[in-house]
């Protein structure tokens, strides 16, 4: 069943990949990644994977560009020790804001990590919660992309949450909230809210009744958690009860901990597609669950070239 399947991970999923190890049945590859002492980063495969389905798993999280170098070049030294085939799984794909022109004179940066991983010679990519869906079409090789939406709702119905209301935190969340209220049978509000620079924005109105009720704001990251608490805190001021965050990528930098602790949130549902710091694993507000099973069943299904569409829910 997985005759020449071989599973690596950078050093920025350690605990997913081992997670994902044990789910399969598979030990991880051998691999050594140090760094020299200028920075640059040194990768060695230290057994055969000549002819071999490699699932190479790292998140391009925080430190963003030293992750993503790693990535490009286990890719590149397994494409030169002659592996078959070279699929990235991605669990947080970096950069993924930088997907427009928004402004004069930027780049779109999504769209320039795409190109680097073609070029570096990967096969496939595996991906779940893109920031934007259109980042699929950035590539010239299959994207499968996956969404943690099961793992959470699977816990939110066990919660057995009454009278909930699901409310997008923009409205270019709104699909993805609709989906999401749909399957917890609870009903939709979105937040009109103002970017007025990065990190921070300024709720506008509410759209939609949340009084007297039980909220779980849906979104696909948390960054420096300032829209997050601004919405908490304008739910409540509306007459929301208890006020549920649920996110696929815990980025959580700066002082989003800290914001989070202070804020009125009940709980932040995410998932480990980022490995939390200590002061992220120990806050009692903080819930992690893991897409471990989720991107197993993918991996089995690539690897045995069967569908992976009944993922894609």
């Amino acid at each position: 069943m997985f005759n020449g399947l071989k599973i690596f991970s950078g050093r920025a999923s350690k605990e997913l990949s081992k997670e994902i190890s044990e789910y399969l049945k598979i030990p991880l590859g051998d691999i050594l990644i140090t760094d020299f002492s200028d920075g640059e980063i040194y990768v060695q495969i230290q057994e055969n994977i000549r002819g071999a389905d490699v699932f190479v798993i790292q998140s391009t999280c925080h430190p963003g560009n030293s992750n993503l170098m790693e990535l490009l070049i286990m890719i590149d030294t397994m494409r030169r020790a002659s592996a078959e085939r070279i699929t990235a799984v991605i669990p947080y794909y970096g950069y993924a804001r930088q997907d427009r022109k928004v402004q004069p004179r930027v780049p779109i940066t999504a769209k320039l990590v795409a190109n680097l991983l073609t070029a570096v010679g990967t096969d496939r990519v595996l991906a779940i919660d893109l920031h934007a869906g259109q980042i699929q079409g950035f590539f010239d090789i299959p994207v499968d992309h996956l969404f943690a939406s099961p793992v959470i709702i699977d816990y939110i119905k066990k919660k057995k949450i009454k009278n909930a209301v699901v409310v997008s935190p923009d409205a270019g969340g709104v699909e993805r909230a609709r989906a999401f209220a749909k399957r917890v049978n609870a009903s939709l509000s979105i937040i009109d809210k103002r970017r007025e620079e990065k990190n921070v924005s300024k709720v506008m109105n509410i759209i939609g009744d949340v009084k007297n009720k039980n909220v779980l704001l849906i979104d696909d990251m948390v960054d420096t958690a300032g829209t997050l608490v601004e919405s908490v805190k304008a739910l409540k001021d509306n007459g929301a009860k208890d006020i549920y965050a649920c996110c696929t990528h815990p980025v959580l930098s700066g002082p989003a901990i800290e914001r989070i602790s202070k804020s009125f949130l009940k709980e932040l549902i995410v998932t480990d597609t980022i490995p939390l710091g200590k002061e992220g694993r120990n806050n009692k507000k903080i819930k992690v669950l893991s897409v471990a099973k989720l991107l197993g069943e993918a991996i089995i299904r690539i690897h045995n070239g069967a569908s992976v569409s009944s993922l894609f829910v």
